[in-house]
């Protein structure tokens, strides 16, 4: 069954019915979702939303848009709440250049502490990064000799950089944006990379695949990603969830959760 490894049930966009589509995605076929955290509010209430799914759990962080917010009192926080039963990733953490929400320095330092934090945890992170390729790279290569792991959610660089990233021992996390018909760079990266080190995502409430782009966004569209990842693949749509769900298993340490 589907393993929806990147979502965002906290956002304000499911304030009226987030219970209800949580177990209609459940209902879909999706087992498992990774909440992801941005700041400490939202890192909160996705262990809430674990507490009150078993399907649910949380990963928590503080995204580089709200790096600014950030403070030792708040990464103590984080490593409170990454105690509770169902945190499984220290993260949404990253670089953003895009936006330039935070300073540049400030994102820097926030993702290295919080990519420290995860080595002292021994959790995987969550890894964003917009149009920031090589400080991103350069930061977690920096941090090699602790055996960090994670994934590089809704991967955008190139496959030069997806070689890289592999050769870190990361997963690369692929959403929404494969399915678009523009989707060359995608569309590359995935015939690329190893089945055995793909994640599939849907980013909700952001990044709807076709035939549902500019709308809000659910795991029950996950199965339009793995049936582009299946056919960019050349496989059977079950193989790529058995394949996708067993990678995500894996990373997340979610069988020690099983009954």
């Amino acid at each position: 069954m589907m393993i929806d490894s990147h979502a965002h049930y906290d956002d304000q966009q499911f304030d009226t019915d987030r219970d209800d589509i949580i177990r209609k995605a459940v209902e879909a076929g999706v087992t498992h979702i990774i909440n992801a955290g941005s700041d400490l509010m939202s890192s909160r209430l996705s262990i809430e939303l674990s507490k009150r799914h078993r399907e649910v759990f949380a990963a928590v962080g503080f995204h580089p848009h709200d790096a600014s917010s950030c403070s030792k009192e708040n990464l103590l926080a984080i490593e409170e709440l990454s105690r509770e039963e169902k945190v499984v990733a220290i993260g949404e953490i990253g670089l953003d250049y895009h936006y330039d929400f935070s300073p540049r320095d400030t994102q820097k330092e926030w993702f290295s502490r919080q990519i420290a934090l995860a080595g002292k945890l021994r959790l995987p992170i969550i890894i964003h990064n917009r149009e920031s390729h090589q400080d991103v790279l350069d930061i977690v290569k920096a941090f090699r000799s602790e055996n960090i792991t994670g994934v590089f959610h809704c991967f955008s660089g190139s496959v030069e950089m997806a070689r890289e990233v592999l050769n870190l021992g990361f997963y690369i996390g692929i959403g929404g944006p494969v399915t678009f018909r523009n989707a060359s760079r995608p569309v590359e990266v995935v015939r690329y990379v190893p089945m055995d080190r793909l994640l599939v995502e849907t980013d909700c409430p952001y990044l709807s695949p076709e035939p549902h782009r500019g709308k809000r966004n659910w795991s029950g569209h996950l199965k339009y990603i793995i049936d582009k990842v299946a056919a960019i693949k050349g496989i059977d749509y079950s193989e790529a969830v058995r394949a996708t769900s067993e990678n995500a298993r894996l990373l997340f340490g979610l069988d020690r959760f099983s009954e």
